[in-house]
């Protein structure tokens, strides 16, 4: 897969079918869209393409957008590399881009820039300034420059939504096994290693303080997880704590790993941390000694949990 970092800076001379859209989560509802396009490709002896904009749009448009998302760009290109796809184009999304018209958009980009033969396009897509061009406009502006447009249909897009809604509200409830089945993998978190407090060594239980790459990663409910990461080529599993520490006093929100029969120091490193399931929600205990008898009955649930896996 080939990544551009602007329409402009694509220079391939064949043509291409080309999807166009955010695919965050590249979730089992993308994938099914990405495989379509990849088939539609070779069948028409094309170059496949998404088109998908950084940083999203809400992020722009509605300054106030709390918006968080499932991948960071990094994670969502390692996910699009294993779907077959040929091209990958990252266009800048600014106030500027925004305010092209439909046709200049069509014109300029899809057309003279990314030579689009076939769009492969949700029935509700809608473009150019203020988003007033729709797929029946979409269909004209090919009758004009050449290109065939293929609507995938309503059900279709309204399984990718209900995933990707449902992947959201599953990870901000905890419920790392739903948002798993729709993602088709494990959801993961990306960062360095920082220093935390070191309260986990003084409880026997050293954690590895993870401070995310992005901070518009979309991060779970407070709680207890399994996880697994790998380190040096080395597949290791651990429990992840989201939350604030409150037994101890904390006010600010880390997510910290204790890995399972592993010790290493990973200060300044960067880590990828898989989750697999949720142990339990973050709670106030009454002291430093119940605090530990919960992480051990934490590690005593990772471990069984492991061996069913194996």
């Amino acid at each position: 897969m080939k990544e551009y970092s602007s329409a402009s800076k694509y220079d391939n001379d064949r043509h291409c079918v080309i999807t166009i859209g955010t695919f965050d989560g590249v979730h089992i509802g993308h994938k099914a869209i990405l495989k379509r396009l990849v088939e539609a490709a070779e069948k028409n002896n094309l170059d496949s393409v998404l088109l998908t904009f950084f940083p999203h749009p809400r992020m722009v448009l509605q300054k106030d957008s709390n918006i968080k998302l499932i991948n960071t760009l990094s994670e969502k290109k390692e996910l699009l590399e294993k779907t077959g796809l040929g091209h990958l184009v990252i266009h800048p999304f600014t106030r500027q881009f925004s305010r092209l018209t439909a046709v200049e958009y069509v014109r300029d980009i899809l057309v003279n820039k990314l030579k689009a033969k076939k769009i492969i396009i949700g029935y509700d897509h809608r473009f150019g300034r203020n988003r007033t061009a729709d797929i029946n406009d979409l269909k004209e502006f090919g009758n004009t420059y050449g290109f065939t447009v293929e609507e995938i249909s309503a059900q279709e897009l309204d399984e990718v939504t209900v995933s990707s809604t449902k992947i959201r509200k599953a990870l901000q409830a905890g419920d790392i096994s739903t948002a798993n089945e729709y993602l088709g993998y494990q959801f993961m978190i990306s960062g360095t290693v920082v220093e935390g407090k070191a309260i986990g060594r003084t409880l026997q239980y050293p954690t590895a303080n993870l401070k995310p790459s992005e901070d518009y990663k979309l991060i779970p409910k407070n709680g207890v997880y399994v996880v697994e990461a790998t380190i040096n080529s080395q597949r290791v599993f651990g429990i992840t704590s989201i939350g604030t520490n409150p037994t101890v006093g904390g006010s600010q929100k880390t997510i910290e790993t204790y890995f399972l029969d592993f010790d290493q120091d990973l200060y300044n490193q960067p880590l990828q941390i898989e989750f697999i399931t949720h142990i339990r929600d973050e709670e106030t205990f009454d002291g430093v000694e119940t605090l530990k008898e919960a992480i051990k009955q934490d590690e005593l649930f990772a471990r069984n949990f492991i061996k069913t896996r194996e």
